[in-house]
């Protein structure tokens, strides 16, 4: 599967961003699928993560509340809502895949979506 994100852009705080991660090559509902962040001189963190028929999600405690997470099997796409956003949500935003339903098992990465949140 290839993953392709978007949205990404600078905003000030309590703004907010949707970004999107458009999936191609294989079949979308048998992966889940999560938002990872890395920001500078940090290790990439968990954001949201969402099961592959979308009925279940979790989030880092970070960002409970102001984040939501998404995804339109039909249109092969994940979302993440992104409210009152903060200058420590400034991140680059990789979109995730992890396949569940035959092999390989194994993760996929988009190339990433800079946020950058002006205090």
């Amino acid at each position: 599967v290839q993953l392709v994100e978007s949205g990404g852009g600078l905003v000030q705080a309590g703004g907010s961003l949707r970004l999107s991660c458009a999936a191609s090559g294989s079949s979308f509902n048998i992966y889940t699928m999560a938002w990872y962040r890395q920001a500078p001189g940090k290790q990439r963190e968990l954001v949201a993560t969402i099961t592959n028929g979308g009925g279940s999600t979790n989030y880092a405690d970070s960002v409970k509340g102001r984040f939501t997470i998404s995804r339109d099997n039909a249109k092969n796409t994940m979302y993440l809502q992104m409210n009152s956003l903060k200058p420590e949500d400034t991140a680059v935003y990789y979109c995730n895949a992890r396949r569940i339903v035959g092999l390989p098992r194994r993760d996929y990465w988009g190339q990433g979506t800079q946020v950058t949140v002006s205090s």
